[in-house]
Parts: structure tokens; C-alpha cells; sequence
């Protein structure tokens, strides 16, 4: 397998998914140090979804991250563009709803959702700024999105941490992953992401206001917050 490049085209990005859909869930929880499970409830509790209500999961994977919003009478659709993820996930979780779906043009009606969310996939979109224009549409007036992604560590921790992705994971994606060309991937991509404060601005751009921001994990990842007005 070869790994998607920066240019994040959506065929490649999809393949390289696809290639690592059945030990996904295992090895980023073993990578992240157990991290990603605390990652995964700190989002569901900022969603906070109520009967009643639509949750759009973007970039949901096998689904393990919509499971945290499912509650009765609540309606949970895990969207991904990976048919390699999604397969993978109605396996796992015949309960949720599977969609398959580009960020970029998502196949929805204008004011579906309660609330929009995506952990972890915003940073694979090949434009982030014109998925970002797509979760404004889907959501409801009122609505919330929640985006948890990778970010930028501060302070004296963040050369430690550099060095973590430039040369330790890639080590251990060897390792603990039969596919440690996705995991030389993340690491890029990680390092070429905007700071929170630039994406806080993006989100702002296509129209969603109270937009807030707070890191996780010394900002190792960063939760970003705002509703349509």
C-alpha cells in the first residue's frame, strides 16, 4: 500500500481507509495510549444529544465514535467515504445508520441535523474549508458542530512531541500496524494542519458564531465548538 499524499485526493485517502478499516479502532487506541476513548466521550458530551434529535457523524469510520451519541430517540447517522470503514462497521454496529458520503458534498438536505460532528477527519478532507460551508447547510438554525482533530502543542512539551510524530510513531505503526504507511501519513498531515486559532477563523468564515476552542491532552488534540446562527 501507498500512503495518500498531502494532496489529499479523495480516491487515495479512501483506499488507504479502506486498507486499515479492520484493526483501525485497535491501533489508534494502542497509539494513542488509551487517549482516543477519552477523545471520544469528551465530543459526546459536548454534542449531548437529546431525544428527539439528529447527530451527523462525519468521518465516522466503523462507527466506533457515533456509538457515543446513540440514546433512545435519538437518530445517529455515521457518515464516511470509506466502503472498506463503513463495511467494516455495519458489522460491528447494525444499529447505527451508515451513509456513505463526501464531506465536501454531503448528500443531505439543508437543515437536517441538530447537531454535526467529525473527530479526526476534517485534517483528511481534501478542502476543509468547503466541508466546513456543507456542515453550516446541514445543520439547523440552533445547531451545533463539534470538530475534535489533531492539533498544535504549545510550549515547551511541542518539540517533544514533534519528535514523537517525526520518528517515534512511525516506529511503532511498524510495529503494532500492518499498515504503518497510513500511520507515516498522520503524522504529515498532523504536522501540516492549521493551528487552533487559524481554524477557529475558518469556522467563523462560513458563518458559525460562539465559536470556541479548547485543547485536550496539552493540545495534543483540540476541540473546536460553534453554532449556526
Amino acid at each position: 500500500m501507498s500512503k495518500a499524499d498531502l494532496n489529499k485526493k479523495p480516491a487515495e485517502v479512501a483506499a488507504m481507509f479502506d486498507d486499515v478499516a479492520v484493526s483501525y479502532d485497535k491501533t489508534n487506541d494502542l497509539l494513542s495510549f488509551g487517549q482516543a476513548r477519552l477523545w471520544r466521550k469528551a465530543v459526546a458530551d459536548a454534542v449531548n444529544a437529546q431525544s428527539g434529535q439528529a447527530v451527523l457523524d462525519i468521518a465516522a469510520g466503523t462507527g466506533t465514535s457515533s456509538m457515543a451519541f446513540l440514546k433512545p430517540g435519538v437518530r445517529v447517522v455515521a457518515a464516511d467515504f470509506s466502503k472498506g470503514m463503513q463495511a467494516e462497521g455495519k458489522k460491528r454496529f447494525p444499529e447505527l445508520e451508515f451513509v456513505f458520503a463526501d464531506a465536501m458534498k454531503l448528500p443531505f438536505a439543508d437543515k437536517e441535523f441538530d447537531a454535526v460532528t467529525i473527530s479526526f477527519g476534517l485534517r483528511n478532507v481534501e478542502n476543509h474549508k468547503v466541508a466546513l460551508g456543507e456542515f453550516y447547510r446541514v445543520l439547523k438554525p440552533g445547531g451545533k458542530l463539534v470538530v475534535c482533530e489533531f492539533s498544535y502543542v504549545p510550549g515547551i512539551l511541542g518539540p517533544f512531541y514533534r519528535f514523537y510524530l517525526a520518528k517515534v510513531l512511525p516506529i511503532f505503526s511498524r510495529v503494532f500496524s500492518k499498515t504503518p504507511e497510513a500511520y507515516n501519513y498522520l503524522a504529515d498531515s498532523i504536522a501540516a494542519w492549521p493551528k487552533q486559532a487559524v481554524l477557529k477563523k475558518d469556522i467563523e468564515a462560513v458563518g458559525f458564531k460562539e465559536v470556541t476552542y479548547k485543547n485536550l491532552t496539552l493540545g495534543i488534540v483540540c476541540m473546536h465548538q460553534g453554532l449556526k446562527s
